[in-house]
């Protein structure tokens, strides 16, 4: 049962539509109905929505609205059940004159989407006019010596009606002197006249009181009465007569005032006084006529003195007279059709019936935007209007019925490229010269989310000092949206990622708003080198887009840590080491080795002795950066069997940190140091293996000297590349630049992996530490030497950051040769 009742419904619905569609192919859209004049106020006229092929229940929601053209509400629709009625009083002679065809057109007009009817009301004529005289009593004046059948023209009725309801016929009261004569012909009008069947006789019968009645041809019957005042007239015999009974004339409209329409002429066969004429109008001729018209009543040229307008009246119907001076007078009558034809003297008229603003950017092609109705209120080809559109663009018009066009989208728009578009509607008549009018339509275009935020770059570099304290401000992140309104805001967030064993948010976290970056602890370079995360703006549209930004932040070293010595001389207690007495100079007693935790220039360390207090001259010294202690002299008894040794490491940071190692010497014979001593013996033992190993640590130090200079050539090459660019914000958008969030002191930074620096064992034997290329000047040094070499890099220090770069270079290279 409820399939049965599915089934019916959709077979319904196909057709309600296979009828919308015969009705739309045969009469563009069309519908029509009739409707009796007079009809009473609901009266019903047909199911307007049912016949267009709408459904009832959307009325209301697809804003449903009739327009009539001249704005009169003699119609409405109920738009709870589609029923098209009569909402007020409806006069087809007020509406339409004596048009044989009356119709009331209508616009229905509904939105989502923008369709729009057109529907055709006529509206039958009732009989409610009866019969009309121009004047309830007439005036004849006829000479007695008239000849039987003399005919005298009367002013037939009017009656506002037509077809069937306007056929009049006459009827005149019994008498016995005059009959009716009404002719038949084919001409516009069906003259009326009294015809003379017997002879008057003034004296007999001075005066006749007729009753002419007309009667149309309407059911039920109306009619209507004038009185006939016939009075019998003596002398004059022969009444003026016209050339033409009918004159026929065209006269062309917004014609100049004196104009000759026409010349009309009659003649009188009587002589003398009795044959001079006079022309007029006749009196029962309308104030219109006599506003616009004139006639000359000696020479019966009718001239213009008024407007003339077809858009007015088409035509216009004159009585004329021919008036003797006899007595009594005699009058001789004629009409003139004066048909005035159409000049192209009216503009059209343009007008936005309906807008579905604004118009969204991904609106499909076809979508209409706007009605437009066009008229002229000229006829043939003066009244043809053509519109065209400009500027050229996405938009055309379509002629969809009669005088209506739709703007329709021809091709897609886009919004952040154009976001409203003016354009000029332009009409133009088929007439000479052409007349037109235009109308402006403003057409704006509503955003959609169709564009993702953007960056301007796809990676950022960012360098932080390690140690730095929370919630510090790195860095701001900046991404724009070509979108409007909610769409265009734009929000961002951390894409999440596990650094280690921790999640990327207990590091740095981003304001969603301002895109500024924070740190949420202190970084330490030790334990992080490197942070790479990204960061992702969303914006507030629906659905929403989003994109992605790389930033690397780099942790530089802070000299945040000690050198730290390494056993066996890291004890409390000083490590005695056994020397003999007879040892030649430069021969080494010990090895002081160290490492710190930091990296590049803050884990460079160098060795120092310090003196001993009351002691003008120790016979040893340590090695700068080898940490290594040798003797520089030949020993003496004046140097006593022991010598305390404290040894200072320290690293190049800023400010340099330190730590000491003591070394406790004993001066023993030789025998003795030999037995006592075993670390000395296996030093001596393996001098020989140290001469083998110093040419493999040779070209260990050519290599990692290479290896520096090309790394100094890079940085120079970049340096320079940074400087070739304009300078940047530190925290704006732009090209990949290095950013330091703190005081850096240096644009140089290692981007390998940190080494700590420690000293070996053996005799001899030469240690490699890698550095970041930054050489201090060397403080502290023991001998002569090494002072002329401090003092002078001291004197050549570099005086700003590429001779320090260079600096650095050479004194590698230098360092290298020393080594070597």
């Amino acid at each position: 049962m409820e399939f049965s009742q599915r089934g019916g419904h959709r077979l319904r619905q196909l057709l309600h539509w296979l009828l919308f569609y015969a009705v739309y192919e045969l009469g563009s859209g069309q519908v029509h109905y009739s409707v009796m004049e007079e009809a009473k106020h609901g009266t019903f006229v047909g199911r307007i929505a049912q016949d267009l092929g709408l459904e009832v229940g959307e009325l209301v929601s697809r804003l449903f609205r009739m327009v009539s053209p001249d704005r009169r509400d003699y119609l409405e629709v109920n738009v709870q059940n589609g029923i098209l009625f009569v909402n007020s009083r409806i006069d087809r002679e007020e509406l339409c004159d004596r048009n044989p065809v009356c119709s009331i057109h209508l616009e229905v007009i509904v939105d989502k989407p923008l369709q729009v009817f057109h529907v055709e009301v006529e509206i039958k004529d009732i009989n409610d006019n009866p019969p009309m005289f121009s004047f309830r009593e007439k005036n004849l004046f006829i000479p007695e010596s008239r000849v039987l059948d003399s005919l005298f023209p009367l002013e037939g009725a009017s009656d506002a009606d037509i077809g069937v309801n306007s056929e009049l016929t006459y009827r005149l009261s019994p008498n016995d002197y005059f009959t009716l004569d009404m002719q038949n012909n084919d001409e516009q009008i069906k003259p009326l006249g009294l015809v003379l069947k017997n002879l008057l006789d003034r004296e007999e019968t001075p005066e006749l009181h007729l009753l002419l009645t007309a009667t149309d041809g309407g059911k039920p019957e109306l009619t209507g009465t004038v009185q006939l005042q016939i009075t019998v007239l003596d002398a004059n015999d022969n009444a003026p007569k016209f050339e033409k009974k009918i004159y026929k004339v065209k006269l062309a409209e917004n014609s100049l005032n004196g104009t000759l329409v026409m010349k009309v002429s009659a003649s009188d066969m009587d002589e003398g006084i009795n044959s001079q004429i006079i022309y007029s109008f006749a009196r029962d001729v309308s104030s219109n006529i006599l506003s616009k018209f004139s006639i000359d009543q000696i020479n019966g040229d009718v001239r213009v003195i008024g407007q003339i307008d077809f858009e007015e009246s088409k035509s216009y119907e004159i009585q004329a007279e021919a008036t003797d001076k006899g007595m009594p007078k005699m009058v001789g009558h004629c009409t003139i059709l004066v048909e005035v034809m159409d000049t192209n003297d009216n503009a059209p008229q343009v007008a936005v019936k309906s807008l579905s603003l604004p118009v969204p950017e991904d609106s499909p092609t076809g979508t209409v935007i706007a009605l437009i109705s066009v008229s002229d209120k000229d006829s043939g080809t003066n009244g043809q209007v053509t519109c065209s559109l400009s500027p050229p663009g996405p938009f055309t018009l379509v002629s969809t019925f009669r005088n209506y066009f739709s703007l329709v989208l021809g091709s897609p728009v886009d919004r952040e490229s154009v976001p409203a578009y003016d354009l000029v509607v332009t009409a133009r008549d088929g007439g000479s010269p052409v007349l037109l009018a235009t109308a402006s339509v403003s057409v704006a275009i509503a955003d959609v989310n169709d564009n993702a935020p953007a960056f301007e770059q796809p990676l950022y570099t960012v360098f932080v000092k390690e140690n730095n304290p929370p919630g510090s401000h790195i860095f701001t992140v900046s991404a724009s949206d070509p979108d409007a309104l909610e769409n265009a805001i734009v929000s961002y967030s951390l894409v999440e990622r596990r650094v280690g064993d921790r999640p990327l948010s207990s590091y740095v976290s981003v304001h969603s708003e301002s895109g500024k970056v924070y740190t949420l602890q202190p970084l330490d370079h030790e334990d992080l080198e490197l942070l790479q995360f990204q960061v992702s703006a969303h914006d507030a549209g629906f659905p929403p887009l989003s994109s992605n930004v790389s930033l690397q932040v780099f942790v530089l070293d802070e000299n945040d840590n000690a050198p730290i010595v390494l056993p066996p001389h890291s004890g409390v207690n000083p490590v005695t080491e056994m020397v003999s007495q007879s040892v030649a100079v430069g021969h080494v007693v010990a090895k002081i080795r160290a490492v710190d935790a930091d990296s590049g220039y803050n884990a460079w360390l160098s060795y120092e002795l310090l003196p001993e207090v009351g002691v003008a001259h120790i016979p040893f010294r340590v090695g700068l950066y080898t940490g290594e202690i040798s003797t520089t002299r030949v020993m003496e008894e004046l140097d006593g069997p022991r010598q305390m040794l404290l040894v200072l490491v320290k690293d190049h940071g800023e400010p340099p940190l330190s730590a000491t190692a003591t070394v406790s010497i004993s001066l023993v014979e030789s025998q003795k140091a030999l037995k006592a001593s075993p670390g000395v013996s296996r030093s001596m033992a393996s001098a020989g293996k140290a001469a083998v190993a110093l040419d493999v640590n040779v070209y260990l130090i050519i290599a990692i000297c290479s290896v520096s200079s090309l790394l100094v050539l890079s940085l120079l090459l970049y340096v320079a590349l940074q400087c070739s660019v304009p300078s940047q914000a530190v925290y704006g958008p732009g090209k990949p630049t290095l950013v330091c969030s703190s005081e850096v002191g240096s644009w140089s930074y290692s981007q390998q992996r940190r080494q700590k620096a420690f000293s070996g064992e053996g005799g001899a034997k030469i240690d490699l530490m890698a550095f970041s290329p930054n050489f201090p000047p060397c403080s502290g040094p023991t001998d002569k030497k090494e002072r002329e070499e401090a003092g002078s890099n001291k004197e050549n220090e570099p005086k700003n950051a590429l001779e320090k770069i260079n600096f650095k270079v050479k004194t590698s290279q230098r360092l290298c040769t020393l080594e070597d």
